[in-house]
Formats: structure tokens, C-alpha cells, sequence
């Protein structure tokens, strides 16, 4: 039976650790800030966009809201950033996603500083983190990683196979994961036999959002099983892209859904907030 890597835990403690370097950082008249922005009225943004705001406030950053409509130009939106990126008080800018279908995305984390960069998409900070550079990592592949450094979760020699290429998490957690010296394999739609990749994983990493895709078959005994995914049954019930119940019995560490990488994504994007405080009030930082 596997250890339950316990997410929410142990993002609980990152979040108390950061509430007191952020009470320091504000005796020295340093205030933590985040500007969110959200477009339109996606529903579940809002959600995340109301647990950022919980978060912040738990921590003591500072927030700011910025809820456009979903008709807005994307000449308005990057003025919007533009003057985020000039207003000293801020230290992080979020752009929620998904953004509506008129919009680019890329183009508008393309407008964001690279050092208020607190969601790691800009293109400065993909490529820092590239080339082992010191940059923001994007907050659902730092989780990860965190998780594998609480539990002692050594990446040296491993077999590492992530299920999915997103810009958001497959593609900069196969970074951070070859930073650490493992061997990666990332999968997607076009992957021919998936199961021949996934049996030979010792640690497979699901983030394709699609519920209980990944069976107790295409894991292999011992492996660690990391779930990204975040889906909703027809009868509402909160499931992972893994098959919990089953996979369990044979992992050696598995994370759950829910209470797993979720709390600990936000809880790194706080991590950046400070960090990007303590960086934008440090003459000498070349960050």
C-alpha cells in the first residue's frame, strides 16, 4: 500500500513559514503585493482567482483585482499589464487563465516582466529555467517538486514519464525533473503504446485532465504516482487522472486528488510573491 504524499499539509506549512518572512519583510517597510487579473466570467477562475485572495490575505501579501470584461481588446489587456509592470507597489502579476478565444495568451505573458513573473510563463523565465538559470518556476511543477524533497524522493537516475505537454506543467516539470538528473519521457495524444511508457516509469506523473485515466495496469509495482489532474465525475465527485483506489495498492507514494498538488500550487505561487518582493527590493539583486 502506498505512502499518501499528503499535499495540503505540507502546503499548510509553506504557507505559515511564508507568513513569517512576510511579517519580516514588512517590519523592513517591504509589502508584498499580487495583481491578479481575470477576464471574463469563467467560473471556475473564479474560484481559483477566490483562493489566491484567501491565501494572500492568510500570508499577509497585499491583492489586487483586476476583472475585465471579456469583450476587452488585447491592446487594452497589455496596456493593463504594462501598467502593472510600472506600478512599484506591485511585486507579482497573475493572468488567470483561460483567457476568451479573441485574445493571445502568449502575446500577453510576453508583456508581463519577467521579474513580477510570479506564474513562471513569460518567456524569459521558460528559458532561465532552461538554461538552470535563477527564475520563477512555474507553481504546479514546483509543488511537485517540493513534494519530492519533503519525502525524500530522490529524481537521481530515475525514470521520470509525464502524461501531458502542457506549457503549464508537462513541459516545465520535465525541466525541473532533468535539473535533478532524472530521465524524461513526456507523453501526449500522439504517443504510440502509452502503457510500454508508463509500466517503466518509476515515477509517473499524470496532467492530461482527463478522470481515472491512468489504470492499475500502466503502473509499475513500486512506481511513485504523482496526480495533476483535477476532473469531475458526472455525479460531481472531485477524481484525479488516476484511478486512485486501484493504483494505490501497488504504488510505493501517491498523491491524492483532492488534497494533493492543488494546495500546494497556490502555495508556491505565494512562495514567488515573496520571493519576487525580496528581489525588486534589492539594489544589488541581478535577478
Amino acid at each position: 500500500m502506498a505512502t499518501i504524499i499528503k499535499g495540503k499539509a505540507l502546503a499548510k506549512k509553506i504557507r505559515e513559514n511564508l507568513k513569517v518572512e512576510c511579517d519580516k519583510l514588512k517590519e523592513e517597510g517591504i509589502k508584498p503585493r499580487l495583481a491578479v487579473i481575470m477576464v471574463g466570467n469563467n467560473p471556475a477562475s473564479k474560484v481559483y482567482v477566490k483562493s489566491k485572495s484567501k491565501a494572500c490575505d492568510e500570508i499577509g501579501i497585499e491583492y489586487e483585482e483586476h476583472l475585465l470584461d471579456e469583450t476587452i481588446t488585447q491592446q487594452e489587456l497589455n496596456d493593463l499589464i504594462q501598467k502593472l509592470n510600472n506600478k512599484e507597489e506591485v511585486n507579482g502579476i497573475l493572468l488567470q487563465s483561460p483567457l476568451p478565444q479573441h485574445l493571445d495568451i502568449n502575446q500577453a505573458f510576453k508583456a508581463i516582466s519577467y521579474r513580477k513573473d510570479v506564474d513562471g510563463f513569460t518567456p524569459s523565465s521558460v528559458g532561465k529555467l532552461v538554461m538552470g538559470g535563477d527564475t520563477f518556476i512555474s507553481c504546479t511543477p514546483y509543488g511537485v517538486m517540493k513534494m519530492f524533497e519533503e519525502y525524500n524522493i530522490d529524481l537521481t537516475g530515475k525514470e521520470v514519464v509525464i502524461i501531458g505537454r502542457s506549457n503549464i506543467v508537462g513541459k516545465p516539470l520535465a525541466q525541473c525533473c532533468l535539473a535533478n538528473n532524472a530521465t524524461v519521457t513526456i507523453c501526449h495524444s500522439r504517443t504510440k503504446d502509452l502503457k510500454t511508457h508508463t509500466k517503466r516509469a518509476d515515477i509517473l506523473i499524470a496532467a492530461i485532465g482527463k478522470a481515472n485515466f491512468v489504470t492499475k495496469d500502466m503502473v509499475k509495482e513500486g512506481a511513485v504516482v504523482i496526480d495533476v489532474g483535477i476532473n469531475r465525475t458526472e455525479d460531481g465527485k472531485l477524481v484525479g487522472d488516476v484511478e486512485f483506489e486501484k493504483v494505490e495498492k501497488i504504488a510505493s507514494y501517491i498523491t491524492p486528488v483532492p488534497g494533493g498538488v492543488g494546495p500546494m500550487t497556490i502555495a508556491m505561487l505565494m512562495n514567488n510573491v515573496i520571493k519576487a518582493s525580496k528581489e525588486q527590493s534589492n539594489k544589488n539583486s541581478t535577478f
